[in-house]
């Protein structure tokens, strides 16, 4: 079976076109296909267009939140209750064509876990076009995995990758790299890629600086996500280490007759010290959480932190 995974966040202009274009082709697929539409909190009239869908189609899903979530969740809670074999994710803004999911089919049925479109000739305004051409290199020289194209929409996952992804935030730009750090084969497959034609982009200039952070976030999981202690404990021995020779250097003066109560040395010598011990903590305590966190019990699937306004599967 084939799920496709569809967010939509105020999309009311399009999605009918989509799902239209989307239906034709499946047939095509020659496997049977659900479609899981994931309203994430759309303030607009797509969730009742969506649900037209569902009275027309059985094979459509359609749940929403209750309130924005962001695109993360939204992917994260369609893998959870996607059944298929294989998992196709892609916008509903008609952008990135349903007609070129069969490239990255092919691919996929090659043994490939994570198949990633690459929008080569890449039909948005170009600022946009040099912010990701920029993220990109940024990427591809820090992390080493050669992608052109990061956050294209349109993927192809095999179960067991996209059942493993537990995005939040913005790490459903860092998706590729995610795989390839958990042992997943990634490749790229080039698609067409088509001028808005529908409402407006949800990614604008000052995401640049708000989506920093992920990207120390990702640096760090893709280094230190399983031994968080020797992060922390390189930092922590560091500063301690630091004041440890700032104190021996007052207790030398000290001992030899000198003053240190008004020296100011004396405070950062005992700010060092315990700063560093904080650190190293707060590295034993992580260490400990993950420890709890690959309880079995921790581990199930839960979906009940997903605030749902709406489930088709109630239905």
């Amino acid at each position: 079976m084939i799920s496709i995974v569809v967010p939509v966040f105020n999309e009311e202009e399009s999605v009918d076109a989509f799902y239209k274009e989307l239906t034709k082709i499946i047939p095509s697929f020659k496997e049977i296909s659900e479609i899981l539409f994931v309203d994430d909190g759309s303030t607009d009239k797509s969730l009742q267009i969506l649900k037209s869908f569902k009275t027309k189609n059985k094979n459509v899903r359609v749940f929403s939140f209750r309130r924005n979530l962001g695109k993360s969740e939204a992917l994260t809670f369609g893998f959870e209750k996607a059944k298929g074999d294989t998992i196709v994710t892609l916008d509903a803004d008609l952008q990135d064509r349903p007609s070129e999911i069969a490239k990255l089919l092919n691919k996929n049925r090659d043994g490939i876990d994570l198949v990633c479109g690459w929008r080569e000739n890449r039909k948005d305004k170009k600022k946009m076009l040099i912010i990701s051409k920029l993220f990109n290199k940024l990427m591809n020289s820090i992390f080493g995995l050669k992608i052109h194209d990061y956050n294209c929409g349109l993927k192809v996952y095999k179960r067991d990758l996209a059942k493993s992804l537990k995005l939040y935030g913005g790490l459903h730009r860092f998706i590729p790299l995610l795989a390839d750090q958990n042992g997943f084969t990634v490749a790229e497959v080039a698609v067409n890629h088509e001028v808005r034609k529908f409402g407006k982009s949800k990614y604008g200039f000052s995401k640049v600086f708000t989506d920093l952070p992920d990207l120390f976030t990702i640096h760090f999981l893709a280094k230190y996500s399983k031994r968080p202690l020797h992060f922390f404990g390189a930092i922590g021995f560091l500063f301690v280490l630091i004041g440890f020779v700032i104190l021996t250097y007052l207790t030398v003066i000290h001992f030899t007759g000198g003053t240190i109560s008004d020296r100011p040395i004396l405070f950062f010598g005992i700010l060092f010290v315990t700063a560093g011990l904080q650190v190293l903590f707060t590295g034993f305590l992580a260490d400990l959480m993950i420890n709890i966190s690959h309880n079995p019990r921790a581990l199930e699937e839960n979906s009940a932190h997903f605030p749902l306004k709406y489930s088709s599967d109630k239905d």
